[in-house]
């Protein structure tokens, strides 16, 4: 088996596995399973420092994005996109299909997004019933800063999605100081579970924008309304993959237990950057790093083809190449979660140095943190 340094799915612990094993009841049935599922969603609030209700969801990440749109947006409806990443502009899409009008506020790829010029746009124009934007971009490793976006959105009456599945748990993240409405999170990055859930977490405003509705949800899967009052009632809208949950309890409980998870993630992310531009390697990025992943050019005479290919069959390692405006372009190194560690990153860039190297890439200094 290769060692997963992508940017998610990423390498699951011991103890989770061996909680995805549990022997499980009916979830359907069984009302201990209700607490259990309670508490597994208040103890992931928590850790996000929000009051905010949390949900699961049976479904991999891009579920809840989906399911965000589709219970806040009516026809008609004006929806503030920030794009200044593939993932970002995706948003529009979802939009769209549920019947409302996405405009882009578009930005440089390689630069996060600026306060001062989101302000002149915003001045401008303000009329969104809510804006979407991504955390962690992860075809480009991008970080935009929540604490700073969303409270201005908030300032002119715009509620806000946001994409954190590949930001959250690795770069610093607080809900309600942030002001955000709807976070989106998934199972298989930073959190350190296979794929196959959806995490959610809803504001106060979200779930009365969503109950003010004059238009039904279009959607039974990804309407958020269908769990109001699931436990008083103890009926889930679609039977719960409790094996998946008993999973995501143990990870969550890990994140509780590992006080240096943002530091460590810090620390290897900009020690995995110096290292590559000490080598001569290029960051795609001019700025707004993630301590999640890190996406460097491909040297010139090279293809990211060949990169992946040498460092999995040669060292056992699997990277990222990227997609979209970004493919064959670039290469994705994943930092997170049970991933990032010194010594993962350490395997990882002396396999990147012997790869490149056997591609005859001429480095000015040994990659190595």
């Amino acid at each position: 088996m290769y060692m997963m340094m992508t940017p998610g799915p990423t390498m699951v612990a011991e103890n989770v596995r061996a909680a995805r094993s549990l022997e499980t009841g009916n979830p359907d049935l069984d009302l201990e399973f209700y607490d259990f599922y309670r508490d597994t969603c208040q103890l992931y609030s928590s850790l996000l420092h929000t009051q905010n209700e949390s949900l699961i969801l049976g479904g991999e990440g891009i579920l809840g994005l989906e399911a965000a749109v589709a219970s806040l947006t009516e026809p008609g409806d004006r929806v503030l996109v920030l794009d200044n990443g593939v993932f970002g502009r995706g948003f529009a899409d979802f939009i769209t299909i549920y019947g409302g009008e996405p405009v882009l506020y578009t930005t440089n790829y390689k630069r996060a997004i600026e306060e001062r010029t989101l302000r002149e746009f915003l001045e401008k124009d303000s009329d969104f019933k809510y804006a979407t934007v991504v955390h962690c971009d992860t075809p480009s490793g991008m970080l935009n800063d929540m604490a700073v976006i969303c409270p201005m959105l908030k300032e002119y009456g715009i509620l806000t999605v946001v994409d954190s599945v590949s930001g959250m748990f690795g770069n610093v993240l607080d809900v309600d100081s942030s002001q955000i409405d709807i976070l989106c999170g998934g199972s298989q990055k930073a959190i350190s579970c296979p794929a196959g859930l959806t995490l959610v977490t809803i504001s106060g405003d979200a779930k009365r924008m969503m109950e003010s509705r004059t238009t039904p949800i279009a959607s039974f899967y990804a309407n958020l309304l269908a769990f109001k009052d699931y436990y008083e009632n103890k009926w889930f809208p679609y039977t719960m993959p409790i094996s998946d949950i008993y999973g995501l309890r143990q990870a969550l409980e890990n994140i509780k237990a590992d006080g240096d998870m943002l530091k460590r993630h810090a620390s290897v992310a900009a020690r995995t950057r110096e290292a590559l531009v000490r080598a001569g390697l290029s960051l795609y990025g001019e700025n707004g790093y993630s301590n999640t992943v890190t996406v460097f050019t491909i040297p010139e005479k090279v293809t990211a083809a060949e990169i992946l290919k040498i460092m999995r069959e040669d060292y056992g390692i699997m990277l990222a190449g990227s997609f979209d405006v970004m493919a064959g372009e670039v290469i994705r190194i994943g930092h997170m979660g049970y991933n990032c560690t010194e010594e993962n990153m350490r395997k990882t860039l002396h396999a990147l140095d012997g790869t490149l190297r056997k591609l005859k890439v001429e480095l000015k200094a040994p990659l190595d943190l």
